[in-house]
């Protein structure tokens, strides 16, 4: 579902976030909503109830830096999170940018990568669509197919929970790693879109958006469960492409001679549709070519 308005989003995350003793307000027993109303959340930030409707459904788009000085005390928002209240309120009051043209993969690159059978490689664009992908990637996880966005199949698609076997720690580290991918572009038509969707319909994504100081996405090994060919630890490398705004080519691949090069290497023959007996072959020995020097 498409809010258009990532400001409401952060703060609905936020409040949601707090309870009436963090606020410090009586407890009235068990509530209905999770976290804060929005009318005790005005109380605390020196708003009526309808100023602060108007920022949380997107009516208010220019706060007044006392208006923000409020919720940061209301919302208990420290020096991270209230920078990050500033940049969207901010936001608000610039023109939004026109949505670009789909994002493209070079067919060059497109047909390199299909020819690569031992490593599950694909192209991720700015926003984590997977914008090309190798038969091996396929066949890892449908959430490595082309035109499925990582972040949206992350926190919605249950087939990741059951491949990842640290699902909870991926998905902090995904947000972290779009945080990194945007960049100050937080007022973007599609992340809008993106955000709006994903706040309304996870509460694991609500919780880790409205942390600015979720993890990036560095881990170098990660755990999956596949459901042919059993456990893999993959080691992933991410590579800018020159001349493609925030797109990066993601490599995931075995240790050499380890029980995962194995298992790996058997599913890359069931993706290419050999037997899976032939990946127990040992790979060939490498040709051996004799440089000669240029006679003087």
């Amino acid at each position: 579902m498409e809010t258009g308005n990532p400001l409401g989003d952060f703060l609905r995350a936020k409040r949601e976030l707090l309870t009436p003793e963090d606020a410090g307000l009586p407890s009235t027993g068990r509530r209905r909503v999770q976290g804060l109303r929005r009318e005790e959340v005005a109380s605390l930030a020196g708003l009526s109830p309808n100023e602060y409707l108007r920022l949380e459904q997107g009516e208010d788009r220019n706060p007044s830096d006392a208006v923000l000085d409020g919720l940061t005390k209301a919302l208990h928002l420290n020096g991270a999170t209230s920078d990050e209240l500033r940049t969207l309120a901010r936001s608000r009051a610039v023109r939004r940018r026109e949505p670009g043209s789909p994002e493209q993969v070079s067919p060059r690159l497109a047909g390199l990568i299909t020819s690569w059978p031992n490593q599950a490689v694909y192209v991720q664009g700015r926003l984590m669509d997977v914008l090309a992908a190798n038969p091996l990637a396929a066949a890892l996880s449908p959430v490595f197919g082309v035109g499925v966005n990582g972040l949206r199949a992350a926190f919605l698609d249950p087939t990741v929970r059951e491949l990842y076997q640290d699902w909870e720690g991926m998905l902090a580290r995904t947000v972290g790693g779009l945080r990194a991918l945007i960049g100050p572009n937080v007022d973007d038509p599609q992340l809008a879109q993106l955000v709006g969707e994903l706040s309304v319909r996870s509460a694991e994504f609500r919780r880790l958006w409205a942390q600015p100081e979720a993890a990036i996405e560095t881990e170098d090994a990660i755990r999956l469960r596949h459901p042919q060919v059993g456990e893999l630890e993959l080691h992933r490398q991410r590579l800018s492409i020159d001349g493609a705004d925030g797109q990066l080519l993601v490599i995931l691949h075995a240790e050499p001679g380890s029980p995962s090069e194995t298992t790996f290497r058997r599913l890359a023959a069931i993706a290419m549709g050999g037997a899976a007996a032939d990946a127990h072959r040992p790979p060939p020995e490498p040709v051996q070519i004799e440089s000669k020097r240029r006679a003087q």
